[in-house]
């Protein structure tokens, strides 16, 4: 078992954040931002994320003030070129109010779903926040087998739901793998998870069907943070989800866990 990494003070947080650019100016270009923002007011689903927004957001303007709002991009525009932004303290202050999600699963003995559509970035992030759960006496719920969805299929690897093709795990914004895990649960008459822990796809679905969700997303995917700006989403921490290193994460979810109470867990 690796040793946790020690709890970062606050500052100290903000600090590594910027300089590894998960939060301060991202990777993430300005332009993929907008045009992410254009597409989703336009209606395409791809980047809805699980989340009916029916006609409520068809103004991409609208959907720009929001990411300044909770994310921390700029609200200007006419700003189309270079990198993205997005605010150290939102971050920080997202992953507190996640923190209290967390340990309110805690005290109860909440059933638990951790999911990934971003592997490469995140998978770690949400496998040890599934070991502090059940360390913590939550029931981490169980992916049903042999789960077909699209073009692939779903598995759970230490505790996190994750979506395979070709042997591979692979990066999907979909809600499909989602969609097929909570109708597996349904027809084998098992409960339906109390919390779910996810990004992408995975959590815009999961909030859409009624479920407690808290999740991470990046600048250019506004979906769960209109969720959130509605209600439906509990939590959105801004983030780049996939910086070069996933080991730039540690400090950030031992941050969360100690927030949470589950650093000793």
């Amino acid at each position: 078992m690796p040793t946790p990494a020690p709890v970062p003070s606050r500052d100290r947080l903000i600090d590594h954040l910027v300089r590894t650019r998960i939060a301060g100016v991202v990777a993430t270009p300005r332009a993929n931002s907008l045009d992410h923002y254009r597409k989703l007011a336009h209606g395409d689903r791809l980047h809805w994320l699980g989340v009916e927004l029916g006609d409520r957001w068809r103004d991409e303007q609208d959907v720009l003030a929001v990411m300044a709002e909770r994310c921390g991009v700029s609200d200007d525009p006419e700003l189309r070129t270079g990198p993205d932004t997005i605010d150290p303290e939102l971050t920080v202050a997202a992953l507190e109010r996640m923190a209290v999600s967390l340990r309110k699963a805690a005290e109860t003995r909440r059933r638990v779903l951790l999911a990934t559509g971003h592997p490469g970035g995140l998978l770690e992030v949400h496998r040890t926040t599934a070991a502090a759960l059940r360390a913590a006496g939550c029931e981490i719920v169980a992916v049903p087998g042999g789960l077909r969805t699209e073009e692939g299929t779903v598995h759970q690897i230490a505790g996190v739901a994750v979506y395979e093709r070709g042997a591979t795990l692979w990066h999907t914004h979909s809600p499909g793998p989602m969609a097929a895990v909570l109708d597996a649960l349904a027809r084998a008459g098992r409960p339906l998870p109390d919390l779910v822990v996810a990004d992408h796809g995975w959590a815009g679905c999961a909030a859409q069907r009624g479920i407690d969700a808290v999740g991470y997303a990046d600048c250019n995917d506004p979906a769960l943070f209109l969720a959130e700006a509605e209600g439906l989403l509990r939590v959105a921490v801004p983030l780049d989800d996939h910086v070069v290193d996933p080991r730039a994460y540690e400090p950030m979810t031992a941050y969360l866990l100690g927030a949470a109470g589950l650093s000793g867990a």
